[in-house]
């Protein structure tokens, strides 16, 4: 019985490891005639879908797509947009800026802008920025608020040796992650603890106690469903973050800037709120609810 249940589960692990589903990158569907745009996204659900949705207004315009979905953080996927393995990708001005240059002010919309034009790669173009803002945020419990009396990050600083901190595996790396914490804020934790992209596994986290304090972002339908509280950022340590195409600069013409920018000029953050709530609590189809929005806008 035993030496059966080891072949089944080596048979198992083999079949998994043929299959490669589990990197995106790990394909090669990249046209060889370099006029197929290959969209990627990060591996949080919001970044899915608006990868969704610039895929299908640029396949509104006749532009031939593929898609490499859930590719992982930008510490993965950025090398592949600077090699061209991908071509454009949503991003968020201030963040994606700051991951660049440590030193990028983002403390407004214009000059998060600015800094990341600044700091982008020769091979890279960042597009038109959307109104729609989805920022990180540090979260609490009400309850944790209340106990603690906490409005603001900086006023988690007295007490923060007693808390922990819940985020990404990158966040301790992070120029606006734990070091900028403890930099802007003076907010130092007790112990962090890695956990996903301010997904489910963030959530849960904080809801049951393993953490007191949690990485999300502000346009998760979680925040509202378990009535946490969104500490206030007077620092502007996380900025401005207008969602924005990252596009390779040779594919950033005609067809394909007209269409991504046609998608920024339509997007903003209630509408974005309300996109992702349809895919994170509807459990409704990232694609789907992309298609919707672009017949909705005309841009289909």
């Amino acid at each position: 019985m035993k030496i059966r249940m080891m072949a089944v589960a080596l048979g198992l692990a083999l079949s998994v490891s043929a299959c490669g589903g589990s990197d995106p990158l790990g394909t090669t569907d990249k046209a060889a005639d370099g006029k197929t745009v290959v969209v990627g996204s990060a591996n949080f659900p919001e970044s899915e879908l608006l990868a969704e949705i610039y895929a299908g207004a640029l396949e509104a315009k006749g532009v031939k797509v593929s898609k490499k979905l859930n590719i992982g953080s930008r510490e993965t996927y950025v090398p592949a947009l600077e090699n061209g393995e991908i071509n454009v990708l949503p991003e968020y001005t201030g963040a994606f800026a700051v991951y660049l240059d440590k030193a990028a002010d983002v403390k407004d919309e214009a000059t998060a802008l600015a800094s990341l034009r600044a700091a982008l790669p020769k091979t890279l173009v960042a597009l038109d920025p959307a109104k729609a803002q989805d920022k990180d945020s540090v979260a609490v419990t009400a309850q944790t608020a209340a106990k603690y009396n906490l409005k603001a990050i900086g006023d988690l600083a007295p007490v923060a040796t007693k808390l922990v901190l819940g985020g990404p595996p990158e966040w301790p790396k992070r120029a606006n992650g734990v070091p900028g914490l403890a930099s802007v804020y003076g907010v130092k934790f007790k112990e962090f603890k890695p956990l996903d992209v301010a997904g489910p596994l963030s959530v849960q986290a904080l809801k049951n106690g393993q953490v007191q304090a949690a990485n999300l972002f502000t346009t998760d339908p979680s925040i509202k469903a378990n009535n946490f509280v969104v500490l206030d950022d007077p620092k502007s340590l996380f900025g401005a973050q207008n969602v924005i195409p990252v596009v390779s600069k040779d594919k950033a013409t005609g067809d394909v800037a007209d269409a991504l920018n046609a998608v920024s000029a339509k997007l903003d953050t209630d509408s974005l709120a309300t996109l992702v709530t349809q895919v994170v609590v509807d459990k409704k189809d990232a694609s789907a609810v992309a298609a919707a929005w672009l017949k909705a806008q005309g841009l289909d």
